[in-house]
């Protein structure tokens, strides 16, 4: 069985969209203002985009209310053809616990995140049908550390069960994350260095001090 190509489906559909002169209405549920940058750039040449900042995942609450922040402040000063504006979910953090249970000890890009996934995907799809929009989709797939897979698949599977059509990505191709770098230095985005939840800045931590003490060592 062939591995679909996300990003060629992507271009399949906005091809279409473009010989029949339609603009249509997008959520774009967002990870991060980063991630976004060249998201936005991209789509907003073919979309009426409402950017959907849900991440109870996020931790802790000052690193939330500073990504919020930031993703706010992108929405209004990037240029783009057709509008862009922001809707910010609820922090009910309570909830990302509530699907991380048992699964607390997994590695970054494990199962816990598939539910991560599923969570924020699940709430925007359930926005999107009570917006009216036209398709739904996610950010989360320019990173090179998630599975857009596993996201695509989740995202079609909500798309029928709300009836919103998702729309394909995998946003990393044709050098997406490197102009997504590009466009965060130029507009001077606060890049974190971790996922984002408890678990992925205790990996990190980890990590470092593992690098730390390799480093002692090799001294």
């Amino acid at each position: 069985m062939n591995k679909r190509n996300y990003q060629r489906e992507l271009e399949h559909i906005i091809e279409k969209l473009r010989r029949e002169d339609r603009v249509p209405r997008l959520l774009l549920h967002s990870c991060c203002a980063p991630c976004s940058s060249y998201v936005l750039e991209y789509l907003s040449e073919y979309f009426e985009i409402t950017v959907f900042y849900y991440n109870p995942n996020i931790y802790p609450e000052a690193e939330y209310e500073k990504r919020v922040e930031e993703q706010r402040k992108l929405t209004e000063t990037l240029p783009a053809k057709y509008p862009i504006t922001f809707l910010q979910g609820s922090y009910d953090k309570e909830r990302f616990y509530e699907v991380a249970k048992g699964y607390e000890k997994e590695r970054e890009g494990g199962e816990r995140c598939f539910r991560c996934y599923e969570l924020r995907l699940r709430e925007a799809a359930e926005a999107a049908r009570e917006g009216g929009f036209d398709y739904f989709t996610t950010t989360l797939s320019i990173s090179p550390l998630k599975n857009a897979e596993k996201l695509n698949l989740i995202g079609e599977k909500l798309g029928e069960e709300w009836g919103v059509p998702y729309l394909p990505s995998d946003f990393k191709k044709k050098n997406g994350y490197k102009r997504s770098t590009e466009l965060s230095k130029e507009y001077g985005l606060y890049r974190q260095d971790y996922c984002g939840c408890v678990y992925s800045r205790q990996e990190r931590l980890a990590g470092k001090e593992s690098v730390g003490e390799q480093g002692k060592i090799s001294r």
